[in-house]
């Protein structure tokens, strides 16, 4: 009898071991809770446009319940998938080598920053990629990350090349995006602050360099500081998205009843969603959906320092430190505390390459 008892925990045990879906539940109830939310706005957001655009309210709905579908399936694939068999450098090669080509090919025949324009946005897919070869490649370096021939050169090079593509879209957000990455990965598997402070130094100037050659660029820099001076005298955007919030209040207006979106709020249900949370859902709800990211943050952070790898911990970390990154930048540029950019907020802003590619 206690040897079928036995034999009983050892089959178990070993079926839990086996088990490629390791769940953290946390993880993926504020997933869940977040996709809901996004579901909610989007079809709040877009019903009106749909119809202008489509003859259609749920039109645009309908494709994003399409992306959440692809979505979910690329989620489940990857959930099952053991983590450690993207750490093979062939395979991280080659993702990069992919991303690189797409974004070439976007070069010769695309147009909108997609292969084809407002359908995809291959930029998505550059951010993850960036964030699964670094972590390959950082955690072989390690020993000799510190030596700058063997670390920040073929670092720069990378990163650079990544960068310089995605600006040449041009799509100025996204190429940011992806230095802020690069650094946060490049500090988290150990770089010292002389590397890292020149790095900083050298992407600042690289960066004030192709402001110059891009006239939105400079026009976004001068309304940024001139609205940290006074708010009347910033972007048209941040004025409208002030407006929404104060609309809103404490409580909000009530879910589908704002008037923002209809009228002078740009792009409501992408770069500008969180300001028609702000008048519908009011402060409340602005703090329930901040509080939900901070929650998937703070799960991927527990993930990140329990991994038992050092690929694990820069896949982990480097994953989370980029949705914060969208999720910051979205709310702060709707605040009017950084500068514009046009970065989507991840499960929230309508869109099928950031959904898909974030779950």
């Amino acid at each position: 009898m206690s040897t079928d008892k036995h034999e009983g925990k050892i089959t178990a045990s070993a079926r839990m071991t086996a088990s490629p879906a390791n769940v953290d539940w946390p993880l993926l109830l504020v997933t869940c809770a977040l996709l809901i939310f996004g579901m909610m706005m989007v079809y709040s957001t877009t019903f009106d446009l749909s119809y202008f655009w489509y003859d259609n309210r749920s039109t645009m709905f309908a494709k994003h319940m399409w992306h959440v579908a692809a979505g979910v399936a690329a989620l489940v694939f990857c959930a099952r998938l053991d983590y450690r068999k993207l750490s093979i450098p062939v395979v991280a090669v080659g993702m990069l080598l992919f991303t690189l080509t797409v974004l070439v090919l976007v070069l010769i025949f695309g147009s909108d920053r997609g292969l084809r324009a407002g359908s995809y946005q291959p930029s998505e897919l550059a951010k993850l990629v960036i964030i699964i070869y670094l972590a390959v490649w950082l955690a072989s370096k390690k020993e000799t990350l510190k030596n700058f021939w063997h670390g920040m050169a073929p670092f720069a090079v990378v990163v650079g090349l990544v960068t310089g593509l995605i600006v040449a879209q041009p799509d100025i957000s996204a190429a940011a995006t992806v230095l802020v990455i690069g650094a946060l990965m490049f500090f988290l598997a150990g770089a010292d602050m002389l590397q890292l402070g020149g790095a900083s130094v050298i992407a600042a100037l690289v960066g004030s360099i192709v402001i110059q050659f891009y006239p939105t660029g400079q026009q976004r820099i001068s309304e940024y500081i001139a609205g940290l001076r006074d708010i009347t005298e910033g972007s048209w955007h941040v004025l409208q998205a002030t407006v929404a919030f104060v609309d809103g209040g404490v409580f909000g207006v009530g879910l589908g009843a704002g008037n923002g979106k209809f009228a002078y709020l740009p792009v409501p249900h992408t770069d500008s969603v969180f300001a028609v949370v702000g008048e519908e859902l009011g402060l409340v709800g602005s703090l329930l959906l901040v509080g939900l990211f901070v929650g998937l943050c703070w799960r991927g952070v527990r993930i990140a320092a329990r991994s038992q790898d050092t690929f694990g911990q820069l896949l982990a970390g480097g994953l989370t430190g980029w949705i914060a990154l969208e999720v910051l930048v979205n709310v702060g540029v709707i605040l009017g505390v950084l500068p514009f950019a046009g970065n989507a907020l991840p499960l929230i802003s309508y869109g099928g390459s950031s959904l898909v590619v974030t779950l």
